[in-house]
């Protein structure tokens, strides 16, 4: 943590981390269902659509979606 992260009275470290989750699962072709369940235990509702959102352009980029996504998606509807 940097000195103004720790000193930033604004700083949120579970926004920080969901959104530094996010993007690697974005980045990454094939994300772990690990790195997924631990997202999804701290997302809050209205962090929901943002995840959504990754998840669905994976699998409407990919030729053979992972049912594993579809499935997220469907419980997180």
């Amino acid at each position: 943590m940097t000195e103004n992260q720790s000193s930033d009275q604004g700083f949120d470290p579970h926004r920080a981390l969901v959104s530094m989750l996010l993007e690697k699962v974005q980045q990454d072709p094939y994300p772990s269902s690990t790195m997924m369940d631990f997202v999804e235990a701290l997302l809050r509702p209205e962090e929901i659509p943002a995840y959504a959102a990754v998840l669905l352009d994976k699998i409407r980029n990919d030729t053979f979606p992972s049912l594993d996504l579809m499935v997220r998606v469907r419980d997180l509807a």
